[in-house]
C-alpha cells in the first residue's frame, strides 16, 4: 500500500473518531446527582443521632445513650436531658433523682405516652403524675407552625395531648378540652418542657428547616451552657423482621426446597383409585381349577390315585402295623384306626370308573375323611 493511501485511510479514521467524539459531546451532558444511602451504624437504632452530631457541630457537649443511668452518668446543675422514651419506663427512684436535679436548675424534656387504644391507669410515682401533668384521650388534631420565609407546618400529629395543673411559663395548643402540645413548668430553680411528642427530631425529619428551628427552641435555655443528655429507646426492628427482609436469600431456597419436597410427597390429582382386591387364595384356585381340568378331559383317576397314595403315606406314618397288612386284615385295622366301617373302607380303595362321576366324589370324599381321621 503506498503512502498517500495509508495517509488518507488515517485521516478518514481520525475525522470519523472527531465526529464521534463531537457528536458525544453535544448529545450528553455532565450532571451531579445526589443519591440517599440507607443510614448504617449507629444512625440505625439512635432516632437522636443527627441531633447529637448538630449539637456538636455548634459547640454544644451532647451525650446519647439509652438508658437514664444516673448512678454512672451524673447530670450538671445546668445540663439538658431530653427523654425521649415514654417517662412510664422510669423507676419511682429515678424519677427522685431526676426531679431533685431538675430543682437544682436543670432542664428536662419529656413527652407523654405513646397513644393506645385504652389509656393505662396513672401511677402516683409516675413522672408526669408528680409534675401536675394529665393526658387527655380523645381525637388527635395537628398544631400549625407559622415559619418565617418557611411557609406554614402541622405539627404534633400522633402525639397525645394533655393538661397541666398549674400555670406553665409558656405553653402550645388548647388548655380547655382539647389540650395542650406544648408547655414549660417551672419546678424549683429547673425548667421543664413537656410535648406531645418528639418526632420532628428524629434523624430524617430534623433535616427540614422548620423541625431544626423547633429543636433549637426548646433547646435555649441552657444552650451552651452544659451538656446535653439524649435518652433514646433503642428501635432495633424485631428479629423476624430482619430474617424476613435480610435473610430471603437463605430462607427464600430452603422454602422452595420445602415446597418442592411436599410436592414429590403428596399424592398426584386424578380420578379416584378402586378399593384393592380381597387378598385371595390364588394356590388353592390354582389346584381346583387343574381338577376341574383333569375331570373335564376323563383325566379324573389320576386325582383319585393322588388322593388314595395321600392316605396311604400317612397311614405308614401314624400306623405301620396296619399298612403292612393286606386284605381283609388290613382292611379292618384300618376301619379300628379311621373309625369308618370295613366296608365303607373296601369301598373307599377301589378305584372307581372313568365315567362313574359320582363315584368318583363320593371315593374321594371318603378317602379325605379317613386321612382326616388317622
Amino acid at each position: 500500500m503506498r503512502w498517500p493511501t495509508r495517509i488518507a485511510l488515517a485521516a478518514l479514521g481520525a475525522l470519523i473518531i472527531a465526529l464521534g467524539v463531537a457528536w458525544f459531546l453535544h448529545t450528553h451532558e455532565r450532571v451531579a446527582d445526589t443519591v440517599d444511602v440507607p443510614p448504617r451504624g449507629e444512625a440505625v437504632y439512635n432516632p437522636l443521632y443527627a441531633l447529637r452530631e448538630t449539637l456538636r457541630a455548634d459547640g454544644v457537649e451532647a451525650r446519647s445513650r439509652q438508658r437514664l443511668q444516673l448512678s454512672s452518668v451524673p447530670l450538671g446543675p445546668r445540663d439538658t436531658v431530653l427523654l425521649y422514651s415514654e417517662p412510664r419506663t422510669l423507676l419511682p427512684s429515678e424519677v427522685e433523682a431526676l426531679l431533685g436535679w431538675v430543682d437544682g436548675g436543670g432542664h428536662l424534656l419529656v413527652r407523654t405516652p405513646l397513644p393506645r387504644r385504652r389509656a393505662d391507669a396513672a401511677r402516683p410515682w409516675d413522672l408526669l403524675e408528680r409534675l401536675g401533668v394529665h393526658t387527655v384521650d380523645g381525637r388527635t388534631h395537628c398544631e400549625p407552625l407559622l415559619v418565617t420565609g418557611q411557609g406554614g407546618h402541622i405539627e404534633f400529629c400522633n402525639g397525645r395531648r394533655f393538661l397541666v395543673d398549674a400555670e406553665p411559663l409558656l405553653e402550645w395548643g388548647d388548655s380547655g378540652e382539647d389540650g395542650l402540645v406544648f408547655a414549660r413548668l417551672a419546678h424549683g430553680a429547673g425548667r421543664v418542657d413537656v410535648l406531645a411528642d418528639f418526632d420532628f427530631m428524629r434523624n430524617a425529619d430534623l433535616r427540614e428547616v422548620p423541625h431544626a428551628l423547633l429543636t433549637r427552641q426548646l433547646l435555649a435555655p441552657n444552650w451552651g451552657a452544659g451538656t446535653v443528655h439524649l435518652v433514646y429507646a433503642a428501635s432495633v426492628p424485631p428479629l423476624w423482621y430482619q430474617i424476613l427482609t435480610r435473610g430471603w436469600m437463605a430462607w427464600g431456597p430452603l422454602l422452595l426446597a420445602l415446597l418442592a419436597w411436599l410436592w414429590m410427597r403428596t399424592q398426584r390429582l386424578g380420578s379416584v383409585l378402586p378399593a384393592p382386591p380381597v387378598a385371595r387364595r390364588a394356590l388353592l384356585e390354582h389346584v381346583a381349577a387343574s381338577g376341574e381340568h383333569l375331570v373335564r378331559y376323563g383325566r379324573a383317576p389320576l386325582l383319585y390315585d393322588a388322593v388314595r397314595t395321600a392316605f396311604l403315606d400317612r397311614l405308614r406314618r401314624r400306623d405301620p402295623l396296619a399298612a403292612a397288612l393286606e386284605g381283609e386284615a388290613g382292611i379292618e385295622a384300618i376301619a379300628t384306626r379311621t373309625g369308618v366301617s370295613p366296608r365303607d373302607v373296601r369301598h373307599a380303595l377301589q378305584a372307581p370308573r372313568p365315567d362313574d362321576a359320582t363315584a368318583f366324589r363320593q371315593r374321594i370324599a371318603r378317602l379325605i375323611q379317613m386321612r382326616n381321621n388317622l
